[in-house]
């Protein structure tokens, strides 16, 4: 079974992966190519944009310590001359903590600006890319819809061929029976000049040779019948008188 189900398995993928080539349109799978990386670039974009917000506002942070710095150090300048060393003291503690705020406000400030000038390569070198990428893209898109056409083309040629081969069959099935017709045609001339068929017209219905020389036989005994008629009667009245003729004959 794990075997089958192995089976059945790869031929699923395959089948799969047969209807995603049959559905892939290389211009849309560059043009999303393309989408992506610039989106990638805007993010990238976007990192450099935080990055020197985050800076901005740590420096606006580090003047106000800078001049918060120069404040205490006056006030306690102030107390001292005032002979309150105990003001003095404070002033010169709190000057104390603001500057280490201001020096760690320093490093980050620092590590943002390194932070941002890497960001600022890599968005460099990402625009460079995307830009080969677009150029490379139209290329290959104008190169997939130029041999498109010519396939296309090719296939619209073989068709047309195809169509012609039909149709010349057919012209010489037309011509092999217009050949065949003629020698027929000219074998029943032929025949009919050497007497070979006879005139239909001529002939009653359903009568051949035997029956005309039956049919003439009859004829011919028919007027000797009636001939031997004819004789008997005149024989039978040969001594009275002749028939008187009519008026007006000699």
């Amino acid at each position: 079974m794990p075997g089958l189900a192995g089976r059945m398995s790869t031929v699923i993928k395959s089948k799969i992966s047969r209807l995603l080539d049959r559905a892939e349109d290389p211009a849309e799978t560059l043009d999303y190519g393309y989408q992506k990386q610039v989106e990638s670039l805007q993010n990238v974009k976007k990192g450099i944009a935080d990055v020197v917000t985050s800076k901005k506002r740590l420096q606006m942070q580090s003047q106000k310590l800078e001049q918060s710095v120069v404040k205490l150090d006056t006030q306690a300048r102030q107390a001292m001359g005032q002979g309150r060393e105990d003001l003095a003291r404070a002033a010169l503690e709190r000057k104390t903590v603001a500057q280490t705020e201001l020096q760690s406000l320093d490093q980050q400030v620092k590590e943002l600006e390194a932070q941002q000038d890497k960001l600022t390569e890599s968005e460099k070198q990402l625009r460079t890319k995307v830009e080969a990428f677009r150029t490379k893209k139209e290329v290959i898109k104008a190169q997939y819809s130029a041999a498109e056409a010519q396939v296309k083309i090719s296939e619209a040629a073989h068709g047309v061929g195809e169509q012609m081969a039909d149709v010349g069959l057919a012209i010489q099935r037309a011509e092999d029976k217009t050949e065949e017709m003629r020698a027929r045609a000219g074998a029943v001339e032929e025949l009919e000049a050497a007497g070979t068929f006879e005139d239909m017209t001529s002939l009653g219905p359903g009568q051949d040779d035997i029956d005309r020389e039956l049919a003439s036989l009859g004829a011919g005994q028919q007027v000797d019948d009636e001939l031997a008629k004819m004789k008997a009667e005149l024989g039978s009245g040969g001594g009275g008188d002749k028939p008187a003729l009519e008026e007006g004959q000699s």
